[in-house]
């Protein structure tokens, strides 16, 4: 079991920034026509901008690019941007990228970006503004020359180049704005990106033509096919029999196997967190009962129930059995070793007495009945995942009914308030992201707590990580990050789990594939095989 071992990828940093800019270009040996991949996301929308989920930000980044872009160590690197620089403590500089085009052959200039903020900020709308809280704090923005764009904040924000490496960057049409419906409907989605659109049928494929004027070098593959098959066996056997290139999301169980039959596979622990979390706001919660089936007053008030459950959970098992090593376990929010991640917060072994005396401490001797709810099929290990917490607490007489559904149908339900607690994933781009929206008290006009659907608050720690996030890029707010990760994990609003590795496999057409630690899946990380 690796508890606490640090995370460092050891990807070639220059090859991997390369390719994903697009500034390797491909030599006529290494060209090649069709890449296939079979990929789990299902992409849902051609908006770039509709909402801040893996499958869109994988599959339409071929098409769309950022300002900023962020490497394997998520450390940031120049994209359609060059440079950037703060002015004073509200303003911004951006310096762009020259003789760069989208794909109908206009000129990207500043004016593009302009658009892309106020889109974003002023027109889309939740559910779909899912990047909104990168830019609810931006003033005003401006763009006094084709390649200078001046950004105003409302008051400090000293990772504003952070932001900017989750938005994609839209052409403005001329007149109006583009509506998701327009996007969907069949106006071809215009960008930068190494490859352009050709055609896309929701849930099922989307298909790309290489872009030739690519501005960072022509791509490897003329063409790339992305086939939805979300089922894990159905691209395990895609891929051994030949039928694509490329096969993402791959268990861990079946790498041995894929071995066997000649596939290659390359992994990467995530910049993400799997983690158990309960609702601390409610009197009651639906699940919760005591022995007899009675409800009773919500047990997960009592930080003394939460603690005892952490200290009931095997991590051990969920890494070594269920992710079959493909994995490490987690007490924080990013693997330890990450910018802002504390060195002191280590995984735990599980201590069974301990979390006995503690719930008796706290009025359940006898422990209490819970339903754990959580999703089947969205991360690797989920379903069995919420099998074997329920079987580690039952060792202290929390008998957890597994309940695993669809994500569709667990999120919809989450978000109505049907579960007391629940099994769940997140990723972001960096510490703060995640501590900003999974734990941070919801606050709808700071941006906070979009992920804290518990209802945890905990003011010591808002403030901490207020004054965290004020502070510039650098080892000053990663150790203000870490002390206020150690403040809010002692109160355990949630139970981290693990952090699962990305598992990719390919085939014989592939030279080499490049993992990133955002769980990516595109043909600019997939080289040719040199013949």
């Amino acid at each position: 079991m690796k508890l606490g071992s640090p995370f460092r990828p050891r990807l070639l940093s220059a090859l991997l920034f390369s390719i994903f800019l697009g500034s390797a270009p491909a030599t006529p040996a290494q060209e090649r026509g069709e890449l296939r991949i079979a990929t789990s996301y299902k992409l849902m929308t051609l908006d770039p901008q509709y909402a801040n989920l893996n499958e869109n930000t994988s599959l339409l980044s071929h098409i769309f690019e950022r300002l900023v872009y962020q490497d394997e160590n998520l450390e940031l690197k120049p994209g359609l941007a060059t440079s950037w620089r703060p002015l004073s403590d509200t303003q911004w500089a951006f310096k762009l990228r020259d003789k760069v085009r989208f794909h109908d052959g206009s000129a990207f200039d500043a004016d593009d970006v302009v658009y892309t903020i106020e889109r974003i900020r002023d027109f889309l709308k939740p559910p779909s503004g899912g990047f909104r809280s990168y830019v609810s704090g931006i003033k005003s923005v401006s763009a006094p020359d084709p390649l200078t764009v001046l950004i105003e904040t409302d008051g400090a924000v000293p990772n504003l180049p952070l932001f900017f490496s989750s938005l994609f960057v839209m052409n403005r049409p001329s007149e109006g704005v583009e509506t998701t419906e327009d996007l969907n409907a069949g106006h071809p989605p215009n960008g930068t990106g190494p490859y352009r659109f050709e055609s896309w049928s929701s849930g099922e494929s989307l298909r790309l033509a290489r872009n030739d004027d690519y501005w960072g070098g022509r791509p490897a593959w003329s063409k790339v096919t992305f086939r939805v098959i979300e089922n894990p066996a159905a691209r395990v056997a895609a891929l051994s029999t030949g039928e694509v290139d490329v096969a993402d999301a791959i268990p861990a169980r079946d790498v041995a196997s894929l071995k066997e039959r000649g596939a290659r596979v390359a992994s990467v622990g995530a910049a993400r967190v799997n983690f158990v979390q309960f609702d601390v706001a409610r009197d009651t919660l639906p699940g919760v009962t005591d022995k007899s089936d009675e409800p009773i007053a919500n047990p997960f008030k009592n930080p003394l129930v939460r603690r005892a459950l952490t200290l009931a959970t095997d991590r051990g098992i969920l890494v070594d059995k269920i992710l079959a090593g493909y994995g490490t376990a987690a007490a924080q929010v990013f693997p330890n070793g990450l910018p802002g991640t504390s060195a002191k917060l280590l995984p735990e072994a599980p201590n069974y007495d301990e979390a006995k005396m503690l719930l008796a401490k706290a009025g359940f001797p006898d422990g209490f009945n819970l339903v754990l709810a959580g999703p089947a099929g969205r991360y690797p290990g989920d379903a069995e995942s919420l099998q074997a917490v329920a079987q580690s607490w039952a060792r202290i007489g929390v008998n957890a009914q597994p309940a695993a559904a669809p994500f569709s149908v667990f999120n919809t339900k989450r978000a109505a308030g049907d579960y007391g607690v629940w099994y769940g994933g997140t990723s972001g781009e960096a510490v703060d992201i995640i501590l900003h929206t999974l734990l941070a008290s919801p606050d709808p006009e700071r941006g906070t707590g979009a992920l804290n659907f518990g209802k945890y608050r905990n003011e010591a720690f808002d403030a901490m990580l207020a004054r965290a996030e004020s502070i510039a890029v650098g080892p000053e707010r990663n150790a203000a990050l870490a002390q206020a990760t150690e403040l809010v994990m002692a109160d355990q609003p949630i139970i981290p789990l693990y952090h699962f590795h990305h598992i990719v496999g390919y085939g014989s057409r592939i030279g080499s594939y490049v993992l990133h630690p955002r769980g990516w899946t595109t043909a600019m990380q997939t080289l040719p095989a040199m013949e």
